[in-house]
């Protein structure tokens, strides 16, 4: 492992221990076993390095939960049954990004005193980057008249929301196999209700596959 790759692991850990405004560049430098110095080289400054630690900590997280988008909804045989499978395994929490998940609970805690940078760069490279691809699978399953709605960002989202729940009161945020089940499966049928494809959208579609010319801009856009 290279010095820019150990100072970024042992400022995750620092940084999702002891969050943003406690964590020091000397106690980073420690867990890291690198001198101060070689911190300030690569990153600067501790606002630089944090927004570098939680940008790189987003990418991997990221991609293993769009494998998950891919592996649960390329191909839907129920689609109830489908978003519920799909939504127990994106809610399930990762043992291998335990540190990210308390790095997100301490900018949750401390987002005033966190560069606007760093939240706006971790926003982009994780959360937003995995929404468009739901989205994006979201629209497809549209397009074969299995959702109806007219934003798929805003439907990715309300679809992540509904499937969270407020979660019990544990500082750790663990949830039993059974909770999520269950606040999983509530979710989706609510998501379902609200853009679940009803008979006249499929209608409009094969209409408009034929050659009828009154698709709305639903239809037509997304």
């Amino acid at each position: 492992m290279d010095k820019r790759q150990a100072v970024l692991k042992g400022a995750l850990t620092v940084f999702a221990r002891d969050g943003y405004a406690r964590a020091s560049i000397d106690v980073i430098a420690a867990e890291a076993q690198v001198s101060s110095r070689t911190i300030y080289n690569h990153f600067q400054d501790k606002a630089g390095l944090f927004r570098a630690v939680i940008q790189d900590s987003a990418e991997r997280v990221a991609a293993a939960q769009l494998q998950i988008v891919d592996r649960y909804l390329r191909r839907i045989t129920d689609l109830e049954a489908d978003l519920v499978e799909f939504g127990i395994a994106w809610r399930t929490p990762m043992p291998d990004y335990a540190e990210h998940s308390a790095l997100v609970r301490q900018v949750d805690a401390e987002a005033g005193h966190i560069p606007e940078e760093a939240i706006d760069a971790w926003q982009r490279t994780g959360p937003l980057a995995v929404h468009r691809a739901l989205a994006d699978r979201f629209n497809a399953l549209a397009d074969e008249g299995l959702l109806d709605f007219e934003d798929p960002m805003r439907a990715a989202l309300h679809f992540s929301l509904l499937i969270s729940g407020a979660g019990p009161a544990d500082p750790k945020n663990r949830r039993t196999t059974d909770q999520i089940r269950e606040t999983v499966t509530s979710g989706v049928h609510t998501f379902l209700h609200g853009c679940g494809a009803r008979p006249a959208t499929v209608e409009r579609r094969t209409n408009k596959g034929l050659g009828h010319n009154f698709a709305s801009a639903h239809d037509i856009g997304h």
